[in-house]
């Protein structure tokens, strides 16, 4: 059986679920909940025996969409936002949770989160759009923060006022992925302990912690390489900021073999960091 790490300033310590990673997610009793993504199941159907029993033993399971497109200038698509409520419903989840990004326009989809303008008619556009997403959700909604190696010209505000704005504005929980903060601050050249201390952390719902790579002097947000320090001291600063009510690791491709204990050493890490 795995270790249990030492949770003294957290409150529960959380892995994304994968197919991949449900053995080790079984095993690991100091799980206190779970990240599925949303557009990965299409009926309630298609959810596993897996999930089932870590809600029976207790697991929080939190549906998390890549698709609502928040900051896109089409409509809601109504069924996505049903579909994403239903998962929660059926999870009994405390919330559900998206991105401040956009990810369609017309017909075309980007397959990636893209970065929207930070101005005030961009504003405008997220919190016409996230009360026509309330209209449709029973908890509430958590927005996160999204890795770019690019911005708009012409932003009205830095990136840690617009994440704010948005979330007060649309009284949205936070979702704070401190790699992505990582990744923005390097490839961007910003502080990102400044960013922290701007935040309206009073908001922060969970966060999340994934690995990457670098490459050319930029830092790519993989989720599938190591996590970096950088990542863990940004979670040293924050809790030395706020209450971290729940912290998740996230891994999506390049699993590690049976055997390989990186994932569980990447955990105990968050949990001590």
């Amino acid at each position: 059986m795995a270790a249990v790490a030492n949770l003294d300033h957290i409150s529960q310590l959380g892995i994304g679920f994968r197919p991949e990673l449900a053995r080790l997610i079984q095993c690991r009793h100091d799980i206190g909940f779970v990240e599925i993504v949303a557009d990965d199941f299409t009926h309630l159907k298609c959810i596993p025996q897996a999930l089932r029993d870590l809600q029976k033993r207790g697991v929080t399971i939190i549906p998390h969409s890549l698709s609502l497109s928040v900051g896109g200038a089409d409509p809601v698509d109504v069924r996505r936002v049903k579909h994403l409520n239903s998962l929660a419903q059926y999870f009994d989840s405390p919330f559900v949770s998206d991105h401040i990004a956009f990810v369609r326009a017309g017909s075309l989809e980007s397959g990636h989160l893209l970065p929207v303008k930070r101005d005030h008619a961009s504003l405008r556009i997220i919190a016409e759009n996230i009360a026509a997403i309330k209209d449709h959700l029973s908890i509430p909604l958590v927005l996160e923060n999204i890795a770019t190696i690019f911005q708009w010209p012409d932003n009205q505000m830095n990136e840690a006022e617009f994440v704010s704005q948005v979330v007060e504005n649309t009284d949205c929980g936070l979702l704070l992925d401190l790699s992505n903060l990582f990744a923005n601050s390097h490839n961007l050249n910003f502080s990102a302990l400044e960013y922290l201390q701007a935040l309206p952390l009073h908001r922060l719902k969970y966060v999340h912690m994934a690995g990457g790579v670098f490459k050319n002097n930029l830092y790519h947000d993989s989720h599938c390489h190591s996590l970096k320090k950088q990542s863990l001291e940004l979670l040293t600063a924050l809790k030395k900021l706020c209450h971290v009510e729940r912290v998740m690791l996230e891994r999506d491709d390049k699993f590690p073999a049976d055997g390989d204990l990186e994932l569980e050493r990447e955990l105990e890490a968050i949990a001590h960091a």
